[in-house]
């Protein structure tokens, strides 16, 4: 087992068999993206939706390959992990214009898949999970900011032993459930995405075709191994797979790893007790515990290293041990297939998008810190209103400036692991530890 591993429950379970030719010829676009991941094919999406089809996506290897056939396919309300750590960059009437946004991710899926009948496992239901009263404190505060976005779901918390309404656990103060949010299977949602913008808009998507060399200018051209793309404009879709093709981008983030797990099929009655909601969950320290139920009655559970940054021998055996920490009576269940991978991380751990510098038809998303699954519904909304020629609330959010992190190639792991601490210690005094 190694930490790239590519055999996942998503890749198991797919329902679409997709495939898509390499380029290998010379063609032109209006628009290029690098990238057939979420973000790559949100944004290819959003632009033929609203008129321009005339994309080209390029996939270093096949979509999905990276975050987007790898998390946990949990659909949360948000954006970022802290939102005050952008608030001295945007003001508080940019904060609270950002906060308003916190439900759009899951309305986006929603209609997505209704639109385009896309079968991808949606399942409505997620609890925010309280250790102990600091963290429960904040849910109840969560409750209240939750509710004042006007959603038409269920908020409700909950604690002590009412927290057994929504999981099956005895490990936590209290508990935050709700159902606007739920759990996907996050590459079936994708390759229905991919055919329905294929199919029904003519988007050119293009596998086994890694992004070689790029010339900037009023036509950029992007070279394969057999290929080349002219277009107007670029779209830099890769998160934790740039690789350094593009330094500037390159730089602004730093990749850190993930594992999961899935369990054997369990019976339904094991489930019920597991998940009375069938949902998905997640605690709130600043390094989550992440879990659901899926559509074949699994557990699929994952996490990250809490503070020292490294790759477990036996991600299997890693997996278990905090799946049991939460659910001990799973003590003697099989875990049938555990894997992991990069996510790329920012210095706020809030997504960046906007255009390379002196380059206006260089266009860029990445940095979602390990929430993409929904918030890319979000963050591609916006940028797709930023290639189309701008807006507001592609003005606020591209504004965020991104910071370089020194170092980042040759200390990653030293690097990951002093800002988990920091991260760890800042969550203590926020009501997240």
């Amino acid at each position: 087992m190694h930490a790239d591993e590519t055999a996942t429950y998503y890749t198991a379970t797919k329902k679409y068999e997709l495939s898509f030719p390499s380029l290998e010829d010379d063609i032109q676009a209006e628009v290029v993206i690098i990238g057939g991941g979420f973000s790559g094919i949100h944004t290819a999406l959003e632009l033929a939706e609203n008129g321009v089809t005339d994309v080209v996506v390029l996939e270093a290897r096949y979509l999905g390959y990276g975050g987007t056939g790898r998390n946990g396919g949990q659909v949360m309300a948000g954006i970022g992990h802290d939102l005050d750590a952008i608030k001295k960059d945007v003001g508080e009437e940019g904060l609270q214009a950002i906060f308003a946004l916190s439900d759009l991710g899951p309305q986006i899926m929603r209609e997505r898949i209704a639109k385009y009948n896309i079968d991808a496992d949606f399942c409505s239901g997620y609890g925010y999970m309280a250790y102990n009263e600091r963290q429960a404190k904040t849910l109840r505060s969560w409750e209240k900011d939750f509710k004042s976005l006007g959603s038409p779901y269920e908020i409700r918390y909950v604690e002590g032993k009412d927290v057994q309404q929504i999981i099956g656990t005895e490990v936590y103060r209290a508990g935050l459930l709700h159902m606007g949010g739920g759990h996907v299977h996050s590459l079936n949602l994708l390759l229905g995405e991919a055919k329905a913008v294929s199919e029904i808009y003519g988007v050119r998507i293009f596998e086994y075709s890694p992004a070689l060399d790029i010339t900037y200018g009023d036509r950029i051209r992007v070279r394969t191994a057999k290929g080349s793309v002219v277009a107007r404009r670029i779209v830099w879709a890769c998160d934790g797979f740039n690789n350094g093709i593009e330094p500037e981008l390159h730089r602004s983030t730093i990749n850190v790893y993930a594992y999961n797990s899935m369990t054997e099929p369990l019976s339904p009655e094991l489930i019920r007790r597991i998940s009375p909601i069938h949902g998905a969950y997640s605690d709130i320290r600043p390094v989550i515990n992440y879990y659901r139920v899926t559509n074949e009655n699994r557990l699929l559970f994952g996490s990250s290293t809490s503070l020292v940054e490294h790759i477990p021998s036996d991600l299997k055996e890693w997996n278990r041990r905090l799946m049991v920490e939460v659910f001990p009576y799973l003590e003697n269940v099989k875990i049938d297939l555990a894997w992991g991978g990069p996510m790329a991380s920012t210095l706020n751990l809030f997504p960046q998008i906007g255009t390379l510098p002196d380059r206006p038809n260089a266009f860029f998303v990445q940095g979602y810190s390990g929430f993409g699954v929904t918030p890319s519904q979000i963050i591609c909304k916006i940028l797709a209103e930023g290639v189309l020629g701008g807006s507001e609330r592609y003005r606020l959010v591209s504004s965020i400036p991104r910071a370089s992190i020194s170092g980042k190639d040759k200390y990653r792991a030293l690097l990951v692991s002093l800002g988990k601490v920091m991260h760890q210690t800042s969550g203590y005094w926020h009501g997240r530890r």
